[in-house]
This record gives C-alpha cells, sequence and structure tokens, in this order.
C-alpha cells in the first residue's frame, strides 16, 4: 500500500504537464503551489503558498519572482496542497491505491 508522500512524489517524477496532484517550486525567495492543468485550460496556474495570490505558470517559469500575481479571493497554494492530500487519503482509505 502506498502513502500519501510516495504518491506526491511519484507525481513529480512525472514531466509538470502531465502532473495530476499540485506541486511546490521556490525562485528568487517565494513559493508557490502549482496547480496540475486541466483538460480546458490553456496554462497551469502557480499560486502563492501562503497567500491568496496566482500567476500564470508561464509567467512563473519565464520571470520567477517577477511574475505578475492576481488576488484570488479563496485558494493559496497551501489550501491546493490540503485538498488534494486529504482527496488522496479519501482514495487510500476506499482502497483506490494499492
Amino acid at each position: 500500500m502506498m502513502d500519501i508522500d510516495a504518491i506526491f512524489a511519484a507525481d513529480c517524477e512525472l514531466p509538470p504537464t502531465e502532473r495530476s496532484l499540485p506541486w511546490s517550486e521556490t525562485r528568487d525567495g517565494i513559493t508557490v503551489v502549482v496547480e496540475p492543468k486541466p483538460h480546458w485550460a490553456g496554462d497551469m496556474r502557480a499560486f502563492r503558498a501562503e497567500a491568496r495570490e496566482y500567476c500564470a505558470y508561464a509567467d512563473w517559469t519565464a520571470n520567477g519572482a517577477r511574475a505578475r500575481f492576481f488576488g484570488h479571493i479563496d485558494t493559496s497554494g497551501d489550501d491546493l496542497i490540503r485538498k488534494a492530500r486529504r482527496l488522496v487519503a479519501c482514495e487510500i482509505a476506499d482502497g483506490h491505491w494499492s
């Protein structure tokens, strides 16, 4: 049986465009959590870890801390990680991971 950390680690071994779980990146002293790209989106979003702000992942990869961040009413990077970990924990409990 896999644990949550092993599942996240295995997902991070994939290229960014193929990942299905959020992951952290740090550049220029700023940490963001990247939200995986849904099928309908043109680009991924990078949420500041401890603030309710986001930017386009392409802007983050090109400009790091100089990326243009926008306010987000209800989501921070930490929120994304917590939500994903809860989802994976429920899937493990339901027997979807072995």
